[in-house]
């Protein structure tokens, strides 16, 4: 008997499906930011995954400019003082953290000229590195097809497909694996960005755009909400 944690290949049809469904929307209506523009280093793109955490892109996207120059690239970033970084990090909300991530980050990183392991096993002796983290350096540093994976990827998978098992993203099988099959290929990045674009501006958390979402009519999330007015 299959494990329910498996993806079923009509679920891998989908998730096809809706990757290229998604990529096209994205080629009109994706969203642009200064980290996602080619030439963008390694060191951008790693750092600014931190920075994203728990706020908006819009708001980050306002902060870049101005974090960048002042902190340029792995060793700028770890000779900063805590208290400095904290300081100029307000502006983003929950500074103390985010300051303390981003120096861990960056002396492991300006101790190893840059580099980090290409094995995910071995991402747990850098300080601060999460899933997310640990999965924005493989796909953009080693060229790994892993997803940027957070509650709004998640959401619209779920809504597309089904509902995870487990509250916690990070440790449900099954949401992994479709979030990794959804992502498969040499444009997983831009895969990623077309997902979370569509998350932030149609498939949102509270009043979502179904009349205008094209992919509506293969929704399982949108079959259900015109099921349950029906039943009224």
């Amino acid at each position: 008997m299959p494990s329910p944690d498996a993806l079923t290949r009509g679920q891998k049809v989908k998730l096809s499906r809706l990757a290229r469904d998604l990529l096209d929307w994205a080629s009109e209506h994706g969203r642009t930011f200064p980290w996602r523009d080619d030439g963008v280093s390694t060191y951008e793109k790693i750092a600014v995954e931190v920075l994203l955490q728990r706020t908006t892109a819009t708001a980050v996207s306002r902060f870049y400019g101005a974090f960048f120059e002042k902190y340029s690239g792995w060793s700028e970033l770890a000779s900063a003082e805590v208290e400095d970084l904290e300081q100029f990090l307000k502006p983003l909300g929950l500074w103390r953290r985010r300051a303390v991530a981003l120096i861990g980050l960056a002396r492991y990183a300006r101790d190893r000229n840059g580099s980090f392991p290409e094995h995910q096993s071995e991402h747990s002796e850098i300080p601060a590195v999460g899933q997310y983290v640990s999965n924005a350096i493989l796909t953009f540093q080693h060229g790994q097809s892993l997803p940027l994976i957070d509650v709004n990827m998640a959401r619209v998978i779920e809504r597309f497909v089904r509902p995870r098992r487990l509250a916690d993203i990070r440790y449900d099988p099954w949401l992994q694996d479709a979030a990794k099959w959804f992502v498969r290929g040499r444009d997983s990045a831009f895969r990623s960005w077309a997902i979370l674009d569509f998350a932030a501006l149609t498939c949102k958390a509270r009043k979502p755009e179904c009349p205008t979402c094209p992919v509506r009519r293969r929704c399982s999330y949108f079959a259900g909400t015109k099921q349950a007015v029906a039943d009224r």
